[in-house]
């Protein structure tokens, strides 16, 4: 009953340690994810040969099973042999960061890790862009529009709605953000939690610690927080998503 929620914001110190970190990962994360692929269909939209090839390579690493992505990027960002830092090494950089084994520095790592599987947002940005009219191109040209302005004022307007449904989803999956920290926080032994998530807590009372009634709580929690803040993004919509019937 209400002792879990009494444990859960007065005696867990893991708490508010999950809550820390996923706070961290989704005010950082989802602005990234979402310029860095707002940026990446906009560059594919450019090549006049080979869009298809260019749009697959981009695309594929979102295929890649998200556990056997994280394993892979353990290994790459290892401090001792990872060919990231053997490449930082080479210009210079005698003391390339530690990755994943620093808690300073693993939550970049993940970071990192999420930009490069950014394929699926980017198709769906990339869909937005070959929905603008050409026509309204036309006309910005005509009235001496630069590429920025013709950007700012037509493009960036009507990729709001895009923009819109990433920065819910994105919102809502990195409060459940578990996959990637879960493994690589295993690779590297995380004493220190600093790749502890709200979900990883979740999980681990859940199906470690068998405290199903706390895991329950704390999903309730996870629930409220989340419809909260997707109702504040459907009200803020107004003031700044523009979509194409004018509404």
């Amino acid at each position: 009953g209400l002792d879990n929620f009494r444990r859960m914001f007065f005696h867990d110190s893991l708490f508010w340690i999950s809550v820390k970190n996923t706070i961290w990962i989704s005010v950082i994360s989802i602005p990234l994810r979402i310029a860095f692929a707002l940026f990446t269909a906009w560059i594919l939209t450019k090549p006049k040969r080979g869009k298809t090839i260019y749009r697959t390579i981009f695309f594929i690493p979102a295929m890649v099973p998200t556990v056997a992505a994280t394993m892979s990027f353990t290994y790459i960002f290892n401090p001792a042999f990872g060919p990231i830092n053997k490449f930082l090494e080479s210009f210079g950089i005698k003391n390339p960061p530690l990755w994943f084994m620093d808690p300073k520095w693993s939550k970049w790592a993940l970071i990192i890790l999420g930009l490069w599987g950014i394929g699926d947002t980017m198709i769906i940005y990339l869909a937005g862009f070959l929905d603008v009219p050409k026509s309204l191109y036309e006309a910005a040209d005509l009235e001496g529009a630069n590429t920025w302005q013709q950007f700012r004022y037509v493009t960036l307007p009507l990729m709001t709605p895009v923009i819109f449904f990433s920065a819910v989803t994105g919102i809502i999956g990195s409060f459940q953000y578990f996959t990637q920290a879960y493994v690589a926080s295993g690779q590297v032994l995380d004493y220190s939690h600093s790749m502890y998530f709200y979900a990883t807590h979740i999980y681990n009372e859940a199906f470690a610690n068998y405290q199903m009634g706390y895991a329950s709580a704390l999903a309730w929690v996870l629930l409220v927080v989340t419809l909260i803040c997707t109702f504040i993004m459907l009200r803020t919509q107004r003031r700044w998503v523009h979509y194409p019937n004018g509404s």
